[in-house]
Formats: C-alpha cells, sequence, structure tokens
C-alpha cells in the first residue's frame, strides 16, 4: 500500500441497514472520490448498536474493501451518528462588551456562543452540533458574521442538537475495534442536508427528512440557518415488516417485494395487477402463490400516513410548520418509495421532491443514490469545516504578524 495521505477525508455511516466507509481525496481546493467499502450492518437494533462484535465485524469489512479501493491506509474516521436518541432545541444568550464601543473578535462571538450553550442538560446528553442561526448587536437582528462590527453588546440565537452519550460512545467504541479512529461525529441529518440541499432552499426554508432504516432524520432550514432538528422513530424497516407480516412471508422477500412492487398510494395500482410472492420452500417457507398487487400499496400507504403525520405534528410543535417556504425533500433509502411525495404534499401542502447527493468528481454513478446522501454530506461538511479552521488561523496569523511588527 501506499504511504498514508496527508489530503484523504474518510468517513463512516454506520446505519441500521448498512455500514459504509468512504474515502475522498482534497486535491487543489477539490474533493475527489479515491473508494468505498459497503457491508450490510449487524449487531444494531432500532437505531443503535446492540452488540458491538458483530457492529465492529461489518465496520471493518466495510473499511478492508475501502483501503482495498483506495490503496491506501485508512487510520482515521469522521463518524455519522443518528437514532430516536438525537433531540434538538433552541438557546438564546449574550455579552456586554461594557459602556465604550468595542470592535467585535472571533473571540468575543465564542463568548457570546459559551453563554447561549450553558443551559442544563441530562447526565447522560451531549452536545453534537452548536449552530448559530442569527447573531444581535445592539439589537440588530439578522447578523450572520459579527467579526469586525462595532457594539456594545454581542446576542446569539443558537441551535443545539444534542444526542445520548453512550449511543454516541457505543458507535466511537465500534470504530475504534474496527480499526478507526474517531476525529469527529456528525448527527446525519445536518450531514445529508449538505449533500442535497441548494443555498436557495435553505433561505426560503426547507424541511429535509432524511429516511433510514430505522429511523427518520428531521433538519429544517429557514433564513439560511438550522431552525429544528428532531428523529422521528420511523423508517423503511417499518415498511418492510409490515409487509412480511401482512403477507406471510421472510423480511428479505419483503424488502425486494416492497423495492420492486411497492406502493404508498393504493389508487395508483391497477386493480388487475398481481405478483408472485413465497415459493421458498427450501428455507420453510410458504408455497408460491399470487397476490394482487394494490394489497401491497393497501399495507404500505397507512404506515406512509403514519410517518407524515408524525412529521407534520412535529414540525408544528417545533413551530416551523409554516417556515417551508421551499416544501420539503425527502432522501435516505426510504425515500424511493413510489408514492411517498404524493402523500407528502397531500399532507403537508407543500412541493416536496427526492434529494440525490451532489456527486464528487470521479464518485461511480452507483453512488449518486438518496442511501448515500448522508455520507457524502459528511465529507462536504468535513471539507467545509476544514476550510474554515484554515482560514481562520490563516486570520489569526496574520494578525499576530502585524501585533509583532508594529511593536519593533
Amino acid at each position: 500500500m501506499n504511504p498514508r495521505n496527508e489530503n484523504l477525508i474518510t468517513v463512516l455511516d454506520a446505519g441500521s441497514s448498512k455500514s459504509c466507509v468512504l474515502v475522498a481525496e482534497l486535491t487543489d481546493g477539490v474533493l475527489r472520490y479515491r473508494g468505498h467499502g459497503v457491508e450490510a450492518s449487524r449487531g444494531m437494533r432500532r437505531g443503535v448498536i446492540s452488540d458491538l462484535g458483530p457492529a465492529a465485524e461489518a465496520i471493518n469489512q466495510a473499511a478492508l474493501t475501502a483501503e482495498r479501493v483506495t490503496k491506501a491506509p485508512i487510520e482515521t474516521a469522521v463518524v455519522g451518528v443518528g437514532g430516536p436518541h438525537i433531540r434538538g432545541m433552541n438557546s438564546q444568550g449574550g455579552i456586554s462588551m461594557g459602556s465604550r464601543m468595542k470592535e467585535i473578535t472571533r473571540e468575543d462571538v465564542r463568548s457570546a456562543i459559551d453563554r447561549a450553550r450553558s443551559i442544563g442538560l441530562a447526565p447522560d446528553r451531549e452536545v453534537l452540533h452548536l449552530l448559530p442561526q442569527q447573531f444581535i448587536l445592539d439589537d440588530q437582528a439578522g447578523i450572520h458574521d459579527p467579526v469586525g462590527m462595532v457594539g456594545n453588546r454581542l446576542e446569539v440565537n443558537l441551535h443545539l442538537s444534542t444526542c445520548s452519550g453512550s449511543a454516541v460512545q457505543s458507535v466511537v467504541t465500534c470504530a475504534n475495534k474496527a480499526g478507526l479512529e474517531v476525529m469527529d461525529t456528525i448527527f446525519e441529518g445536518i450531514a445529508a442536508a449538505e449533500a442535497v440541499l441548494s443555498a436557495d432552499e435553505r433561505e426560503l426554508g426547507v424541511c429535509l427528512a432524511d429516511i433510514g432504516a430505522a429511523s427518520t432524520e428531521l433538519v429544517v432550514f429557514f433564513e439560511g440557518s438550522v431552525a429544528h432538528t428532531a428523529v422521528l422513530p420511523i423508517g423503511g424497516d417499518h415498511f418492510t415488516n409490515d409487509l412480511a407480516v401482512g403477507l406471510h412471508v421472510s423480511v428479505e422477500e419483503a424488502e425486494q417485494l416492497k423495492r420492486t412492487y411497492g406502493n404508498c398510494v393504493v389508487t395508483s395500482v391497477p386493480q388487475l395487477n398481481e405478483i408472485e410472492v413465497g415459493g421458498d420452500l427450501a428455507t420453510g417457507g410458504q408455497p408460491a402463490r399470487m397476490v394482487r398487487q394494490r394489497f401491497l400499496a393497501e399495507v404500505l400507504e397507512p404506515r406512509a400516513r403514519e410517518l407524515l403525520t408524525m412529521l407534520r405534528d412535529n414540525l408544528r410543535s417545533g413551530g416551523v410548520l409554516e417556515a417551508m417556504g421551499a416544501g420539503c425533500v425527502f432522501t435516505g433509502g426510504g425515500a424511493n418509495l413510489l408514492g411517498l411525495l404524493d402523500n407528502a404534499e397531500s399532507l403537508l401542502r407543500v412541493p416536496a421532491r427526492i434529494g440525490y447527493p451532489v456527486p464528487l468528481s470521479r464518485m461511480p454513478s452507483e453512488l449518486a443514490k438518496p442511501e448515500f446522501s448522508a455520507a457524502i454530506g459528511m465529507l462536504l461538511y468535513t471539507h467545509r469545516t476544514q476550510v474554515r479552521k484554515a482560514s481562520e488561523e490563516q486570520g489569526l496569523r496574520q494578525k499576530l504578524k502585524s501585533i509583532f511588527a508594529g511593536s519593533f
């Protein structure tokens, strides 16, 4: 293998259905695809790790595959975090600069954010993201970056994404067991938004729903900032399990039937269409039989409406239901279900579309699917964070240089 490449960025999306390790290289400021590995997840239950050994083995297999394709050792990774334990909340705080007006520095911004984040959390809760919505300088609201401005008092409206410390530690421990050092953690909903939403959508107001296997992550943007985050305890596996019970077939066959014939609008399926189910007698299954294709829709539509009603109620309770000027964007593997957009538009009364991830340079077409939005978004988010940190460090060096140059 080649020696370690410092320009490589590796991300791990350890979901309920698959573990994906994706590697990109940063060359001349451009992210280029280098390799990936995907393995069926094991040791997961309801969006959290229930058995460390099998979960770590699946991650290790995905990482080894990514290493072979990349032809470089993979030692570190940024890890995605999702599941029903994620909570979002808004907070406000600020600092006073005294009676005389003062130029706002990066340190003042950090102090205001620290004041806003100092709210009581349960012992097991940790802050995953601190996301400033707007700064308020001397009662002037709507400021995105106050550094360099002059004023007496600086306040900030902040959105906090919090998580269960034990659930996140389980993901980190799994990655460590698989030979990966965790450099950072990212809420998968935020990452998916990075890959599928446009700047105009974020400004006008948009809800991103990332439908995974066990849960659905929600992120609402308004005026360019995160206004709301939440996780709903329904995902693609719930649709599959409903079909398995309704048709008396295995979960694997139910998943295949959902992907091939599934639709969650009953009236869009012709009444006379029939499909063959069962027939796997070797594994103790039922003999083959014909069922109406519309029966699948009769099973799937109520679950889709339950998910979307839960989504609507969550947005209403968060005070952001009226803030979706650009509508709702669905991504993740569960977004592929036919008829979902029709149900969403009728229930939410806003436009809906499927969100496909922005393709990386040299990325294979097999990754340009909604189920890889979170992984690709993690690469983009990590890249943007690194660029911002480098810019801040450069600015600090220039400032120190000018101070020391003026002292001689």
